[in-house]
C-alpha cells in the first residue's frame, strides 16, 4: 500500500472536527487548510523530510524536460508561421506534464486535456502525431488503445467521466490497471468534474485526477471560480485523499504522483492531485494575456521555472555536466526537427470520409448526401 496519508502528506484532514466547535461560527468558511508539499525549493536545494527521489530518474526527467520545453517552443514557433491551426502551451508546466506520464505502467491509461501535447509525447507518442488533432484534422492523429492514451478533449472536464469508466472496467474486469485524468483549474468548476470525482469516490475506481492549476481559465483567476482554500480541499467533500503540491518541483510531482499510482493499484481508489504551477505563455495563439495579468506576475513565475530548479539541483550533486546538456539539447533539437518536417508534410484530404464513421450502417439519407457529393467531385474533376 502506498504512503498517502494524513501522517505522510498535508492531506485533507477529517470535517469531523467541526463537531467539536461550540457553534457553526466558530468554524473557517474556508474549510480545512494544508500546504503545499514541496522537496525541492526555487534554488534546487532538498528541503523538507521527504526523501528525495533517485538521482538517475531526476536525471531523466530533467532530460524529458528539456524535450517538452523544446517542444512547447517549437510547436508554438509552427503556430506563428501559419503551420498549425492553433497551439494551447504547457510551457512553465512541464514538470507536471512529464511527471504525470513517467509514473505510469503500459498498461495504464492517460486521459488528456487539450494542453496536455508534453504528456502525450513523454508518455511516448509520436509529437506529429499527437499534433494531428491541432492541424485541424478530424481525428485524434493516434492510436487510443495502442498507447493506452484517450484523444485530447476540448470540452472542459468531459474527458473525466470517460476515465472513471474506463478505471472502473478495469476493476470489474480483475485487472490493475490505474488511470491518470488530467484536467486544469478552470475544470473544477464543471458538473463533470464533481460527477467524476464522486463516481469515482463512492466505487473505488483506480483513478488518479491532476489537477494543473495553472491560476487561470483563459482570463478568469482562480479567485473568480472558486471560494475553497485549495483545489485540492475538495477531496474531503467526495471522501478521497486530496494533495496539495508543488506542481514546478519535478521531484515532488514524481513522488506525490507515484504514491497516488500504488495507492490506487492496491485497491486504496481515487486521489485528487493540485499541482500549484503557471501556465507561462499566453491560452492559446488568440490570447493576449496582458489584458489579464501583469509582466511582474509572469516574472514571478519565471523564477520558478522547473527546468531551472531540477538543473541546479543535478549541477549541485554532480549528476549533471555539460556533456549530458549537451547531449540533451542535442536530441530536443532532433524531436524539434522532426515535429517540423512532420507538421510541413500536407495531408490526405478525402471529403467522403464525412461520412465514414457515423453509423456502422450508413442511413438512407447519408448514403444520398455521400452520391451528391461524390457527383460533384467528379464534376471538378472532369
Amino acid at each position: 500500500m502506498s504512503s498517502i496519508s494524513a501522517e505522510n502528506y498535508p492531506t485533507i484532514r477529517s470535517v469531523g472536527r467541526l463537531r467539536a466547535m461550540s457553534s457553526i461560527a466558530d468554524a473557517d468558511p474556508r474549510g480545512p487548510q494544508h500546504d503545499v508539499l514541496r522537496i525541492l525549493d526555487e534554488g534546487g536545494h532538498h528541503v523538507g523530510s521527504h526523501v528525495m527521489p533517485p538521482v538517475g530518474e531526476l536525471l531523466a526527467g530533467y532530460r524529458a524536460l528539456v524535450l517538452a520545453r523544446r517542444l512547447n517552443e517549437q510547436t508554438s514557433a509552427l503556430v506563428r508561421q501559419g503551420r498549425l491551426a492553433v497551439y494551447p502551451s504547457s510551457r512553465g508546466q512541464e514538470a507536471a506534464q512529464v511527471a504525470c506520464s513517467s509514473v505510469l505502467s503500459e498498461r495504464d491509461w492517460l486521459f488528456p486535456t487539450y494542453r496536455d501535447t508534453a504528456a502525450i509525447a513523454a508518455r511516448g507518442v509520436d509529437p506529429v502525431e499527437v499534433l494531428t488533432m491541432l492541424r485541424g484534422d478530424w481525428h485524434c492523429g493516434y492510436d487510443p488503445v495502442a498507447h493506452r492514451v484517450a484523444p485530447q478533449a476540448t470540452p472542459l472536464a468531459t474527458q473525466l467521466l470517460h476515465a472513471v469508466g474506463v478505471a472502473h472496467a478495469a476493476r470489474l474486469k480483475g485487472e490493475d490497471g490505474v488511470v491518470m485524468a488530467l484536467c486544469g483549474d478552470g475544470a473544477t468548476s464543471e458538473g463533470d468534474f464533481h460527477e467524476a470525482c464522486n463516481f469515482a469516490a463512492v466505487f473505488g475506481a483506480p483513478v488518479v485526477f491532476l489537477v494543473q492549476n495553472n491560476k487561470y481559465a483563459i482570463s478568469v483567476p482562480l479567485a473568480k471560480q472558486s471560494a475553497a482554500p485549495s483545489l485540492a480541499a475538495k477531496a474531503v467533500g467526495y471522501g478521497m485523499p486530496g494533495v496539495l503540491v508543488d506542481g514546478n518541483d519535478y521531484a515532488a510531482l514524481t513522488t506525490v504522483l507515484g504514491d497516488a499510482v500504488s495507492r490506487a493499484r492496491a485497491g486504496g481508489g481515487p486521489v485528487l492531485v493540485e499541482a500549484d504551477t503557471y501556465r507561462m505563455d499566453p491560452h492559446t495563439n488568440a490570447d493576449d494575456p496582458t489584458r489579464y495579468r501583469s509582466e511582474d506576475e509572469v516574472a514571478e513565475w519565471e523564477r520558478r521555472d522547473p527546468l531551472v530548479r531540477l538543473r541546479a539541483h543535478l549541477i549541485r550533486a554532480g549528476a549533471l555536466g555539460e556533456q549530458q546538456e549537451s547531449e540533451f539539447a542535442a536530441a530536443a533539437e532532433t524531436m524539434a526537427e522532426h515535429v517540423r518536417d512532420g507538421v510541413s508534410q500536407e495531408s490526405e484530404v478525402d471529403p467522403e470520409e464525412l461520412f465514414a464513421h457515423v453509423y456502422a450502417t450508413p442511413t438512407p439519407q447519408l448514403r444520398e448526401q455521400r452520391a451528391l457529393l461524390r457527383a460533384e467531385l467528379d464534376g471538378l474533376e472532369a
